[in-house]
């Protein structure tokens, strides 16, 4: 489907590579200004030169209220408000629960579910003093994941952030319902991206994909059309929503 986002403006986090990185490519293909965010500057540099103009990219850490707020600065003065917001941004520290050190999970937590809210609330705080309530413009998305339904061995951390990522989805949209801003949440299934390529290519991973009904990853634009719906004015009456994109994995 093709959707018209001319004179949007968004920002993506962990937009460095993988997922993040598609997105704004999406964006900028479907006629918006894109805010490219993430800790390495280098990345996003690199790819806003290759999205040319309509890319600006920042320096930015998900955990941090000051960096978070000065990205947003950034993208405003150069394009205006952000009136669309990806938080996409999210790491794994996977291994056994009894095994995974204390940091590493703390590390998971924080940037998985702390940095999502933090990132949406920048958005909304903006968005609130920018007059969403009379424009009816605010877009906000969450990357969850499927494993927020799911339940297996090695990844419990990530997993039990993404599950609440999917109610801070719900009650975002509930809190901001009158303020013209939407909320959704987007869960993928299984994509081969820097987080989870390694694993892929192992016997374990090689099993893991021969044990989907379509014995089969998605592909990286498999998220496109819902993303692009969401942050598109055609979306004016969906708020609330969490919805599975998964090629039928988690049936």
């Amino acid at each position: 489907m093709a959707f018209d986002l001319s004179g949007r403006v968004a920002l993506v986090t962990g937009a460095s590579s993988g997922l993040g990185a598609h997105f704004a490519e999406r964006f900028v293909a479907a006629g918006a200004n894109v805010v490219v965010a993430a800790r390495r500057l280098d990345a996003v540099q690199r790819l806003a030169e290759r999205l040319g103009d309509r890319a600006l990219a920042v320096a930015m850490d998900v955990t941090d209220d000051a960096s978070i707020a000065a990205a947003f600065d950034a993208g405003e003065a150069h394009f205006g408000t952000i009136d669309t917001v990806i938080a996409n941004a999210g790491q794994s520290n996977p291994g056994r629960s009894t095994d995974v050190a204390t940091a590493a999970l703390r590390a998971t937590i924080d940037v998985n579910l702390t940095g999502v809210l933090l990132t949406a609330r920048e958005g909304a705080r903006r968005l609130i003093a920018a007059g969403a309530r009379d424009t009816g413009r605010g877009r906000i998305v969450l990357i969850g994941s499927i494993t927020a339904h799911e339940t297996g061995t090695g990844d419990s951390a990530y997993a039990a952030s993404k599950a609440a990522v999917a109610h801070l989805g719900r009650n975002l949209a509930r809190e901001w319902v009158r303020a013209g801003i939407n909320v959704n949440v987007i869960q993928p299934g299984y994509i081969r991206t820097n987080i989870n390529g390694d694993w892929f290519e192992t016997e374990g991973g090689r099993a893991q994909i021969a044990g989907f009904h379509r014995r089969r990853l998605m592909p990286i634009d498999g998220l496109d059309d819902l993303l692009l719906y969401f942050a598109s004015d055609t979306s004016a009456m969906v708020t609330g929503s969490v919805i599975d994109v998964d090629d039928g994995q988690s049936l």
